[in-house]
């Protein structure tokens, strides 16, 4: 009670301590709905192929097209859904919480210290302190690369292009691959291998620190974590585009080729006219 005899206002109650992050090698609902919602993806690119390519197109065509619209549909809903984790998924850390010696037995900062991201010392943001679908899938791959379930800094930074900038590109390459026009082939592959190398980048970023420090993020010590989320997950955006580098190389020489042909025809025909 006061001096006055009113009673004093309650302090506010503690946020609750942040949902626990999913561990151990277990195939539940979470891993089973989030591999089926990988394979719809790729479903529904092949789809698109059927609906809005021409039936004349090769095969070649067909595979560079679905392999572009998968490519987008992953980052657009994947990657799209952790930058939201991210930005916009949080956790309210407690008073009783140390800033400065970061200790928490559910709570692991990816941040340097005195760094705070979005400049919020008072909450961390991350996949790991949600709870919704999305939280729970990133979640689950975090089990095999724990920066995915918080806020590391370069990976962030990473799938900010890779959303806005890379998905947009491979959509309209699939435009381009959808027109089929022959004077335009030079062009797709342009920005075909503009988008592949862009990619092989943006996995030797993602990883590269990881190898060069012992991999202190990475658990390789069960075989889904190793083969299917780490190798096979980030293996296809290695072994695609350095196929698509391939076959642009192989284009793009056959075009000069071709160009540095007909500048020889023209230019023994007009010796001849001479």
């Amino acid at each position: 009670m006061s001096f006055w005899g009113g009673s004093k206002a309650a302090p506010p109650p503690p946020p609750p301590p942040p949902p626990a992050p999913r561990s151990g090698p277990e195939i539940d609902g979470t891993t089973v709905l989030s591999l089926l919602f990988f394979l719809s993806l790729l479903g529904a690119a092949y789809a698109g192929s059927i609906r809005l390519l021409p039936r004349t197109s090769t095969v070649k065509t067909r595979v560079l097209f679905v392999w572009h619209l998968f490519d987008a549909l992953i980052h657009l809903f994947f990657e799209g859904s952790f930058l939201w984790n991210c930005f916009f998924v949080s956790y309210s850390l407690p008073t009783s919480f140390s800033v400065a010696s970061r200790k928490h037995p559910r709570i692991k900062l990816l941040t340097p210290p005195d760094v705070y991201w979005l400049g919020r010392e008072d909450r961390i943001y991350g996949a790991n302190y949600g709870e919704g679908v999305f939280s729970r899938l990133w979640q689950e791959y975090a089990k095999a690369d724990r920066r995915w379930g918080g806020t590391d800094l370069g990976v962030v930074s990473l799938e900010v292009l890779t959303v806005f900038v890379g998905a947009p590109l491979a959509l309209y390459i699939c435009v381009l691959l959808r027109r089929e026009e022959r004077k335009g082939a030079l062009k797709r592959w342009f920005w075909m291998i503009m988008l592949a190398t862009a990619e092989l980048y943006g996995g030797w970023m993602t990883f590269a620190p990881e190898w060069f420090t012992g991999s202190p993020n990475l658990d390789t010590s069960n075989w889904m974590y190793l083969w299917l989320y780490l190798v096979t997950f980030n293996g296809l955006w290695v072994a695609f585009p350095v196929w698509i580098l391939w076959e642009g190389y192989r284009a793009m020489s056959s075009a000069m080729s071709h160009a540095e042909m007909v500048d020889l025809v023209n230019y023994l025909n007009k010796n001849k006219k001479v």
